[in-house]
């Protein structure tokens, strides 16, 4: 708990120093799209550095995002679910406050977990700042009878010269039958050309979660 605590007063200094991506509670202008492609490797924090030759895991994903209205931003999520099974939804994100450095927005997604048909109700809370954002993000994945599984993550990034972005997320979740986790995931994005850019980042488990991770992304906007 103390090295929560430490991770929140952190997060708040970096956020009185530090707009926002479009993304989270954000919706995209009407016809404007954000799209991203990552792939995250894991290795046990048990194998050390001399023991990351090989990942023990690997996990692909995919998110597109679309600005139907000015009030309308739809999507499609594939990849990892919170309990790490395969995932493919699609999401509505309608605004609750969409004037301001403070959005709110309610998002609904439907599609199939592990196989079952899902549902995946969600919040996001975004607040701008002039050099960067702080946003969390809260969805429960209801899967019927197979469970339902709940995440939270706080993100805060900061906007670096030469359109370069630094972020910080903490991220959490419960699984049904499972401890929960906490897990720290730090990256950078760098531009590539005026619309790609790279995203290079890296994740540790705090609480619940003993893995090590590598991350590498493509985002684009259209």
């Amino acid at each position: 708990m103390r090295r929560l605590a430490r991770l929140g007063v952190l997060c708040g200094l970096l956020w009185l120093c530090a707009g926002p991506l479009q993304a989270g509670a954000w919706l995209q202008e009407r016809g404007a799209g954000f799209a991203s492609s990552t792939t995250r490797l894991t290795w046990p924090q048990s194998y050390g550095i001399q023991g990351w030759q090989l990942p023990s895991g690997r996990y692909d994903t995919l998110y597109v995002e679309y600005g139907l209205s000015p009030r309308v931003t739809i999507g499609a999520d594939l990849g990892r679910a919170i309990s790490g099974a395969g995932k493919s939804l699609l999401f509505l994100r309608l605004p609750l406050i969409g004037a301001g450095p403070m959005r709110l927005s309610a998002e609904l997604g439907a599609g199939r977990i592990e196989g079952h048909q899902a549902l995946r109700p969600g919040l996001s809370l975004g607040l701008s700042h002039a050099r960067g954002w702080l946003n969390a993000d809260i969805l429960a994945e209801l899967r019927g009878t197979a469970g339902t599984d709940v995440k939270m993550d706080l993100t805060l990034g900061l906007n670096l010269p030469q359109r370069r972005k630094a972020i910080l997320q903490v991220q959490t979740g419960v699984q049904r039958g499972d401890p929960g986790f906490v897990r720290l995931a730090p990256s950078v994005v760098l531009p590539l050309r005026e619309r790609l850019q790279a995203e290079i980042g890296a994740s540790w488990g705090l609480v619940g979660d003993t893995s090590a991770g590598l991350l590498l992304g493509l985002w684009t906007q259209f």
